[in-house]
């Protein structure tokens, strides 16, 4: 379990976040001297090199993101220009990208960027480049919006690569983009002008993986434990009827991938966020009968996050750095495995930096809502973030060393296909990075920095009104 007992202040980690975004600068700058367009994203990092891994280029908007989360934190310009320039230059084919669930990881952390940067006046940005960034998270968000599966009950989801079947955890952070498409007024077109309110099918696809992503303890299975989290939910595409949970990256669909987990922590906070603006009428326009209106999205939304976030506290060892699974078939030789700090280098199974990364900015998020809320138990989840984030963002775990080009030391991906590597090559990975981890280990970072100066932490959402319809 997480301690939460003295747990450091942002105060108290500043520091950290400011060394962090001084390693960040150099590798950054590395990578970006010899990486080739023609050799494809990076990954993952193999004896400390960014490598590409050809499944899909999904980690593309963290390449061109990062040097931007360091120009927030640094206001150096060369890391402005280099993730200006480049997401212009590369990152149009993923806006109109209709073959993944990653828009919110490609073209937020690009595009949604620079326009929240522009709208806060972090640099000089004329009405028609706002325009550009606006318009290109229209598109994303409708594109992303039309990847859907129907299901009865006027549910649906985004469906993953995997195919119409196929709804992924991971994607609960793709409606981002739903969100700003709506956000921006956009609407999908469809057959003989059909609309469909990118709204709706954000709140649609939250509902669908509440009800089968995740476990609330009420008997759905046999391991129904509350906060569980399956990576895959599978559908008939016939009927649309549920048929089972599975796991592509975790062990078993019936325990829990930590980064799977991850991500509907953050996901839900940040959507938690977003709904507290949301009005009864734009709800009741989605005429969705499970959200009568704005309260019954915000209710379920956190009935959502405080599960998993429980989940994550109780089955994370005291350092707030998990075992790559919970279900993980070595982690009982670990010697009080989850009651004592995680070790990087055991011999037995991986621990994942890049689920605690993740996990600690939705901790502190769903935190700090809590708390503006008025709920005091809001205190118990920013303990938990801080602590997680005080680790990540130290020895063993935040590379200092030029000659890596990781940030993030310890990250797995795909440790079932065996991609991963370690640092001596022994058989558990451990000692590598890969890019999201080093991207949301910055995003962390610069939330951390900006609370610490009294500021509000950046939301995804705080882009200004559209620039077509009177926005400066």
């Amino acid at each position: 379990m997480i301690d939460i007992g003295n747990a450091p202040h942002p105060s108290d980690l500043a520091g950290l976040c400011d060394r962090a975004f001084g390693a960040a600068d150099g590798k950054i700058r590395r990578l970006a001297a010899r990486w080739k367009p023609g050799s494809g994203a990076p990954v993952f990092t193999a004896a400390g090199t960014y490598t590409a891994r050809g499944w899909t280029e999904w980690t593309q908007g963290f390449q061109f993101g990062m040097p931007l989360l360091v120009y927030e934190a640094t206001r150096d310009p060369w890391h402005l220009e280099y993730g200006r320039s480049r997401t212009l230059r590369f990152m149009a084919p993923h806006l109109t990208h209709t073959g993944v669930h990653d828009h919110g990881f490609n073209n937020v952390s690009t595009y949604g960027t620079l326009l929240r940067q522009s709208h806060e006046n972090l640099f000089p940005a004329d009405i028609w480049e706002r325009r550009y960034y606006a318009l290109a998270l229209k598109a994303s968000g409708a594109v992303q919006a039309a990847r859907w599966t129907t299901l009865p009950e006027s549910l649906g989801f985004i469906r993953s690569f995997n195919g119409p079947h196929s709804l992924f955890a991971d994607t609960i952070r793709s409606l981002r983009s739903l969100a700003l498409g709506h956000r921006l007024g956009h609407v999908l077109l469809g057959e003989q002008d059909s609309k469909a309110n990118l709204l709706g099918r954000l709140l649609a696809h939250a509902e669908t993986t509440a009800r089968y992503n995740v476990y609330f303890g009420k008997g759905r299975d046999r391991w129904d434990v509350r906060g569980r989290v399956a990576h895959e939910s599978v559908f008939n595409t016939v009927n649309g009827s549920y048929r089972c949970p599975s796991s592509q990256q975790g062990y078993s669909p019936y325990s829990t991938w930590t980064r799977g987990l991850a991500w509907i922590i953050l996901g839900y906070a940040e959507e938690l966020e977003f709904a507290a603006g949301l009005s009864d009428t734009e709800v009741a326009a989605c005429g969705l009968p499970y959200f009568p209106d704005a309260a019954s999205v915000r209710a379920r939304f956190l009935e959502a996050a405080r599960a998993v976030c429980d989940f994550y506290i109780r089955n994370t060892p005291p350092d707030g750095v998990p075992y790559w699974d919970t279900g993980g078939p070595r982690l009982s030789e670990i010697p009080g495995a989850l009651d004592r700090p995680a070790d990087p280098e055991n011999p037995m199974e991986p621990v994942d930096s890049s689920a605690a990364a993740i996990a600690a900015q939705g901790l502190l998020r769903l935190g700090t809502f809590l708390k503006d809320a008025g709920d005091p138990d809001g205190t118990r989840y920013e303990a938990a973030g801080f602590r997680t984030a005080a680790t990540v963002l130290s020895a063993p775990y935040l590379s200092e060393d030029p000659k890596h080009e990781g940030l993030l030391l310890h990250a797995v991906y795909h440790y079932p296909n065996g991609w991963d590597r370690s640092a001596d090559g022994s058989d558990t990975p451990h000692g590598e990075s890969c890019l999201w981890g080093d991207y949301h280990l910055l995003e962390l970072a610069l939330w951390i920095s900006r609370v610490a100066r009294g500021e509000a932490g950046p939301r995804f959402f705080d882009i200004g009104p559209d620039p077509d319809r009177g926005g400066a």
